[in-house]
């Protein structure tokens, strides 16, 4: 669960959590020109967040053929973005080895 700030609630801490991943969203959607599917994963870091969000490069029929790529996404404190890259391609039916 997530940590709790001084006098803070934790329904008031997941808010704010859950604004910054969708902001996120939605800065890297503008950079990329593509819509993020999900956030697979996001942590506090020193400097702000570090997110990884999935995002269809290549729509295909059947969708179990689509190409995905994950983006590793740094935030600073405030939310905005300060840098991005891929790290990661794979198709959406396929199931690899890497661990994350």
């Amino acid at each position: 669960m997530f940590a709790t700030p001084r006098g803070g609630n934790p329904e008031a801490v997941m808010a704010n959590t859950t604004e910054t991943l969708r902001l996120a969203c939605e800065q890297l959607a503008q950079l990329t020109g593509q819509e993020p599917e999900s956030v697979s994963s996001f942590q506090r870091t020193e400097d702000g967040w570090r997110l990884t969000v999935e995002i269809v490069e290549v729509s295909r029929i059947p969708d179990t053929t689509s190409l995905l790529a994950s983006y590793e996404v740094e935030l600073d404190e405030d939310g905005g973005l300060t840098g991005y890259r891929r790290v990661r391609r794979y198709e959406r039916g396929r199931a690899d080895d890497q661990a994350h």
